[in-house]
């Protein structure tokens, strides 16, 4: 084998590690006793930086160590001061539980970021598309083998749901105002399908409230801001974790 084709040899192998099957949010978060999307989020629009220093080959791997069923790392820069990089460098740093792709995912172009950095799952807002750039959206993330978490927050945004995501997710807060209100997961989920797994996202901090989140119907428990304002993000998830 001459040079070039060692070299084509090997990217094809490189081809084939990248497209291969990644661990699937959905069903972790129905196996595990706990649900929790543990993220990593520097930043936030609202509040300023969280945890400058934050290093994605410490935390997420941290979260992983510490019970966490999936990540959600946020790769925004501008407002939440991430990057694809911090899935990637996670990876590397042996995380290998499911990864959300966190975004605002408005092209076809961010999935294959996505699928390029090493996530599992991309985040859809109901919000931020129509629904029929979110059926597009959505029906290319299966085809590279993506899983979606669908996000909705007001009773006008639930017919997405019929779109048959992987994930139903419901944000606790207002993206126009930042508002917060855990209520809102209460709300929506009897009106959503009763087989769709749902995550309730944001304003989460006490095991109470997901206990009664459980017992709503809900699956998956996005947390990050709770964890990123501690010293120790990850034994913060350990504690909380262990009053579940």
């Amino acid at each position: 084998m001459d040079i070039l084709q060692e070299i084509v040899a090997h990217k094809h192998e490189e081809l084939e590690q990248m497209l291969a099957p990644k661990p699937s949010m959905r069903q972790a978060l129905l196996d595990s006793d706990s649900g929790i999307i543990a993220e990593f989020k520097r930043r936030s629009p609202s509040k300023g930086w969280i945890k400058e220093e934050g290093r994605a080959d410490v935390i997420p791997l941290s979260y992983q160590q510490n019970g966490a069923a999936a990540l959600s790392i946020l790769t925004d820069k501008h407002y939440f001061g991430g990057h694809d990089d911090f899935i990637r460098t996670a990876r590397r740093s042996g995380v290998t539980i499911p990864v959300l792709y966190k975004n605002f995912v408005v092209s076809e172009l961010q999935l294959y970021e996505a699928l390029l950095c090493g996530a599992s799952a991309v985040l859809l807002i109901a919000a931020c598309l129509t629904k029929q750039e979110c059926k597009t959206l959505l029906h290319t993330a299966h085809q590279l083998g993506l899983e979606v978490l669908l996000e909705m927050h007001s009773n006008e945004e639930l017919e997405y749901a019929d779109l048959e995501p992987d994930m139903c997710g419901v944000n606790n807060r207002n993206l126009g105002s930042f508002v917060t209100d855990v209520e809102n997961s209460f709300r929506l989920a009897e009106l959503l399908p009763k087989d769709a797994v749902k995550v309730s996202e944001s304003g989460i901090s006490r095991p109470e409230t997901i206990h009664e989140l459980r017992q709503a119907g809900f699956r998956g428990f996005l947390i990050g801001e709770t964890f990123m304002r501690e010293a120790d993000p990850g034994q913060a998830l350990q504690q909380l974790i262990s009053r579940i």
